[in-house]
């Protein structure tokens, strides 16, 4: 049987729903929807270069790769490639290809340096080595039972303490950037990032469909957003915190706990089931904030990084 590989077409619903659905069996941690996969594509920045690839084997999709450049860190030449296949159709050669595929679409595009997310499994790990990948940072999925599991009672905020939603601020989410701009910058990561671009944020970040504006909660002080909880679902029961900060200038205050205890209350008071999150595990105080919840984790991943040329 032959297996091809060809750039994904948004605008086919097949080939978004088998994108999707490789996603979901290899990753399951993480929220994802074929409108979701469609957006990505049409609304990423063009300066990412963004080619989502599939693996493709008498009409199936079997496998997936996100393609890109990250076109807003400081430093050039970096590009990315996650690959994902499908559990029941691994070692038929569709991962090498996809990588094949990738790695000579960004070097075209001026890459030198590829990072790639692999989860935490031998073969996996053998498999990136095997292409040249060398071991980066580490992170970890995270579960919560929503439906079943003991949440902390809510808080009541402390004096001088609002808690509102994403949802406040429809009419001028400016704030909201740059409180979101401000935290991403400090999440330890190997890749540094200049998050500067407030129209790319709407289109990527604000306007995305699984982003909950009703569900993602927001710590405000004398008027300003310190703190907030950005939640992402799938129009079922599928939770996923994508990010949860605390401005440089209110830290130490319990802000991030306070506003991500209120986000997940709203969230099984909607009736989703299940939580996840991911943090770097050299990020000690978020795990320790996730533990407090209840969260377990579910599964780790690493990053490997192949210099080119």
């Amino acid at each position: 049987m032959t297996i091809t590989v060809r750039p994904l077409r948004p605008e086919v619903r097949a080939d978004v729903e088998g994108f999707s659905h490789v996603r979901h069996l290899a990753l399951p941690f993480f929220v994802v929807t074929p409108d979701s996969i469609a957006y990505d594509v049409a609304h990423i920045h063009p300066d990412a270069q963004y080619r989502p690839l599939v693996a493709e084997e008498d009409g199936e999709v079997i496998g997936t790769a996100q393609v890109g450049l990250v076109h807003d860190s400081p430093d050039p030449g970096q590009g990315y490639v996650n690959v994902y296949v499908h559990p029941e159709r691994t070692r038929r050669g569709a991962g090498t290809l996809l990588v094949r595929t990738a790695e000579e679409y960004l070097a075209e595009r001026g890459a030198t340096r590829l990072f790639a997310w692999i989860l935490d499994a031998p073969g996996n790990r053998a498999f990136a080595e095997r292409h040249g990948y060398r071991e980066g940072r580490s992170a970890h999925f995270l579960r919560l039972d929503l439906a079943h599991g003991t949440l902390p009672p809510l808080q009541t905020p402390p004096p001088g303490v609002e808690l509102r939603t994403a949802a406040d601020f429809a009419d001028d989410p400016r704030p909201l950037f740059e409180l979101d701009a401000e935290t991403a910058s400090d999440e330890p990561s190997d890749v540094a990032y200049e998050f500067t671009d407030y129209e790319a944020w709407l289109e990527e970040t604000w306007n995305h469909p699984l982003l909950n504006h009703e569900l993602t909660s927001v710590a405000v002080v004398d008027g300003r957003p310190a703190a907030f909880s950005a939640a992402r679902t799938d129009g079922g029961t599928r939770y996923g915190t994508v990010m949860t900060g605390t401005a440089r200038a209110f830290r130490g205050r319990g802000l991030a706990k306070l506003a991500k205890n209120d986000a997940l209350h709203r969230a099984r008071a909607a009736g989703l089931t299940e939580a996840f999150t991911g943090n770097d595990t050299g990020n000690g105080p978020m795990l320790a904030i996730n533990k407090w919840f209840g969260y377990e984790i579910c599964a780790t991943e690493v990053r490997y990084v192949r210099e080119l040329g």
